[in-house]
């Protein structure tokens, strides 16, 4: 991956500046002074002069473009890509400019992990610029990146997906055990309730008289029954007699 910022070259004249055109152009002045603490490596410094630049005329390409290239130094991606947002769709500038900035913009995407935003910025610079080595290799890196990503997250979501099943199937199978455990409780209680009932009930006693002791009993008590009626029948047949009549 080819992350390096590249930058603009600006031709300048090298003839003599009138002061006259320092004091009305004020920016150029702190734009290549923040460009010489550039080549220093003194971001912070060169920083602060294109701020001061873009002060005098906010508007100014070179100062936004500089100061962009300073903030992808210090790692502050976040305001380098905004401030090349702003300037790539500028259409002041030529197709070979807008693309280097969008190319620098594919860059600090990146280097956020914005890797679909980076994927467009790249494809724009290769539309501007068709020869942009740089922009088609860093293109072909990140689609490549994007798709591994995707592979990844594919391959995760149905792990997911099938934890999720696993878990279901889980719940179903303690389900129905719980179901059949019921079943089985609600089965047995009726079987545990006649045997509390026949527990309650008087159970026959040792040495009690057998079915056969207890119909000879019955026959024996009958046959005293039968002599006694009998022998009422016979009394209830004299006739008593007296010396009185009535």
């Amino acid at each position: 991956m080819r992350v390096v910022f590249r930058y603009i070259v600006v031709a300048i004249l090298l003839v003599a500046v009138g002061e006259a055109t320092a004091q009305r152009m004020p920016e150029r002045g702190l734009v290549r002074r923040g460009n010489r603490q550039f080549k220093r490596e003194h971001f912070e410094k060169s920083t602060d002069l294109y701020q001061r630049a873009l002060q005098h005329d906010s508007t100014s390409f070179e100062a936004k473009y500089d100061l962009a290239s300073a903030m992808y130094r210090t790692e502050r991606y976040d305001s380098a890509e905004q401030l090349l947002r702003s300037i790539v769709q500028d259409t002041t500038r030529t197709e070979r400019e807008r693309g280097e900035v969008a190319y620098n913009l594919g860059n600090t995407q990146f280097a956020q992990q914005k890797y679909k935003e980076a994927l467009s910025s790249y494809r724009y610079a290769m539309r501007c610029n068709p020869d942009d080595e740089d922009a088609k290799f860093n293109y072909a890196f990140t689609k490549r990146l994007v798709q591994q990503q995707e592979q990844q997250q594919n391959q995760d979501n149905k792990e997911q997906n099938q934890d999720k099943q696993d878990q279901q199937g889980q719940q179903d199978k303690n389900e129905q055990n719980k179901q059949q455990q019921e079943q089985q409780q609600e089965q047995q209680q009726p079987q545990n309730q006649e045997e509390k009932e026949g527990e309650g009930q008087q159970q026959p006693r040792e040495g009690a008289m057998s079915p056969e002791q207890q119909e000879a009993m019955l026959q024996a008590i009958q046959a005293e029954e039968d002599k006694t009626q009998e022998k009422l029948k016979e009394k209830a047949g004299v006739i008593i007699r007296g010396s009185k009549s009535w």
